[in-house]
């Protein structure tokens, strides 16, 4: 009887719970225009210091302009507290207003490489051949931001 009961009261309060087993896009929750495109990086033990001083001359240097000219939203590094665990330690977050901004441009080419100079472009390639030294990248990701209502 009281294995019953507790089945039976188990059963009503998870009812309650999942009232709706899913939930409708723009009905329940919104999708932002807002994306984000998210690279994780494992880079090896002690090499985070050698790793940002190269992407400072590289991949730093290459989203203040694209900041700069209006053409991403906002960038960010982020970087684990415990180093040593888990499948990355560090993020690169680039910030886009919408969609239309990850589109092929070539005005925005353009405008780009008038601040890109040459030698930026062979310092970036310098630099980056020799990231698999120091990290290695273990995914890419665009997302966005689910509104729940």
């Amino acid at each position: 009887m009281n294995k019953t009961l507790i089945m039976a009261l188990c059963v009503l309060v998870s009812s309650s719970v999942f009232s709706k087993d899913r939930l409708e896009v723009y009905e329940d929750y919104d999708i932002g225009t807002e994306l984000m495109m998210m690279t994780t990086v494992k880079v090896d033990p002690n090499m985070g210091d050698i790793y940002l001083a190269g992407l400072q001359s590289s991949w730093v240097k290459a989203v203040k302009i694209q900041k700069e000219l209006g053409f991403i939203k906002d960038w960010k590094i982020y970087g684990s507290d415990l180093p040593t665990s888990g499948d990355f330690n560090m993020l690169l977050v680039v910030s886009f207003e919408n969609a239309e901004d990850l589109e092929p441009n070539k005005a925005k080419y353009q405008k780009f490489m008038e601040k890109w100079s040459e030698s930026d472009e062979k310092m970036s390639n310098e630099i980056s051949a020799k990231y698999p030294e120091v990290r290695t990248l273990t995914g890419e990701y665009r997302m966005r931001e689910i509104i729940l209502k």
